[in-house]
């Protein structure tokens, strides 16, 4: 019998399996599909406090998110990297005053130790338009979402958790002791307590822990982002607001492009297949004509992504305006406790983890926290990111230097896992394409979960973005051969 399983291999299912079994408890994790498929992969790869959120009054929110901003990027430092963004003003929307007051309480409210604070700018490099001359610049943090999960996984599993991916709950029968769960393959899994983690998927699993007697608590907002060829060739992102009152990101993504993102619309649709609609696409190319002096045009677009966010439903006015702030609520009147997660930002999944285990610990024999200060898997990098770089490239001359730069922001000091004993290119087996390799296949599938193409090109990595279409069957036919 396990001490818990949690549903869902989303930032929040990964996140607390890989606190429960750091606390060693016996921990199960089951996933449906491949991990972070869904929504945690669909974000704008921000680690941020949410500026915007300080106009609803989030302010328990921001200031835990400012907090958790400064913990990951010390434990994750090949992942999570500062980014400096530039906020022009646009003098139709919020005055200057208010954005003023705004950004010195972002710089305030969480206690900023490493990063920038924000400061005044003129704009005048030429990438926006001239009527944009003033704005203000601040720093928040860039994180590569879906590594974000499979790194919480894989220390999972090495702490002894079984990750059980393309695996669903088909049956949740529920006991005085335990839950009884039954498995898509045909196996069962017992565990003391329960986390329904399962995000646009929560409300079913609650439903079928219950046989259909909990309450609807999700409400399902899909964003979109599009990627365009490169807008500007410095490091900064931006933030434009609309004339909506939301606010799209442009951010320099994977060197050659640019994100534009999100948008903000209800969802009712196929939860396994979203996509941006006709409409999102137009509103961000026009939300980002609206400041930059060449405008982005439906055909500049080169590919796009759309995800759900499961926010709890406190029954605001519009989708922009229902709380990102996460819900989490036990229900252990019946039998064995299932804990259903709602809502949650990737910047907060590691205190959310931490209050997932405090609503258990009267039902487990759980031991303290201990994830704020221990590196995530490839973190261990005592002189730096930059350093530890280097330092690979000396060591394998024969590498190409943006092949050791990605290897090392992808695994981090797990990357001379990939290259063995390896002396030579040639060394590293069938090439793909670009600087993808046969030993980087054989190190995702055994050590990061990877089962398919799509897994590797657009999840562990972006290679999607720049290798041929015909890669994919390539490596398709690679997974179904070894």
């Amino acid at each position: 019998m396990r001490d818990m399983l949690v549903i869902g291999g989303g930032i929040n299912g990964a996140g607390i399996a890989r606190d429960a079994a750091g606390r060693g408890l016996s921990v199960a994790l089951v996933e449906k599909d491949d991990l972070a498929q869904h929504t945690s992969s669909a974000s704008t790869k921000l680690v941020h406090g949410g500026l915007r959120y300080l106009e609803q009054y989030e302010f328990r929110l921001v200031r835990e998110s400012l907090a958790e901003r400064e913990v990951l990027l010390a434990n994750a430092p090949h992942i999570v990297w500062p980014l400096r963004f530039v906020l022009p003003h646009h003098a139709g929307l919020r005055p200057r005053w208010m954005l003023r007051a705004g950004l010195f309480l972002y710089d305030h409210i969480g206690g900023r130790r490493t990063l920038a604070g924000s400061s005044a700018v003129s704009l005048d490099d030429g990438v926006l338009q001239d009527r944009f001359r003033h704005g203000f610049a601040y720093s928040d943090c860039w994180v590569e979402d879906a590594r974000l999960v499979v790194l919480n996984a894989i220390d999972a599993r090495e702490r002894g958790a079984a990750v059980l991916t393309r695996t669903a709950v088909t049956g949740l029968e529920r006991h005085a002791d335990r839950w009884v769960a039954s498995l898509s393959d045909g196996g069962r899994i017992e565990a003391r307590a329960a986390v329904n983690a399962a995000g646009p998927w929560v409300d079913d699993i609650a439903a079928l822990a219950t046989q259909g007697r909990a309450a609807q608590r999700v409400r399902l907002v899909k964003g979109s982002h599009i990627v365009v060829p490169r807008k500007h060739e410095r490091d900064h992102a931006y933030i434009f607001q609309h004339t909506d009152g939301r606010v799209v990101f442009a951010l320099p993504y994977q060197h050659a492009f640019t994100l534009i993102g999100t948008t903000d619309i209800p969802f009712d649709g196929n939860r396994d297949r979203v996509e941006i609609s006709r409409e999102e696409l137009t509103y961000l190319c026009a939300a980002a004509s609206e400041y930059f002096r060449e405008p982005v045009c439906e055909a500049d677009v080169v590919s796009t992504y759309a995800g759900v966010r499961p926010l709890y439903d406190d029954h605001a006015a519009s989708s922009s305006t229902v709380t990102r702030d996460y819900v989490l609520e036990i229900d252990a009147n019946e039998g064995a406790p299932l804990l259903n997660i709602y809502g949650g930002k990737i910047t907060t999944y590691r205190k959310l983890a931490e209050h997932a285990l405090e609503q258990l610990a009267p039902h487990l024999a759980t031991g303290p926290a201990w994830t704020r200060h221990v590196p995530l898997p490839g973190g261990d990098m005592a002189d730096g990111f930059e350093r530890f770089v280097t330092a690979l490239w000396a060591a394998r001359p024969w590498l190409p230097a943006s092949m050791a730069r990605r290897l090392a922001r992808a695994y981090g000091t797990r990357c001379t896992a990939i290259f063995g004993k390896a002396t030579s290119l040639g060394d590293l087996g069938q090439h793909f394409g670009g600087d993808l390799y046969e030993a980087e296949l054989y190190y995702l599938r055994e050590a990061e979960f990877a089962r398919s193409a799509e897994d590797v090109l657009w999840r562990r990595s972006k290679l999607g973005l720049h290798l041929p279409a015909a890669t994919a069957g390539a490596i398709e036919a690679w997974f179904a051969a070894t």
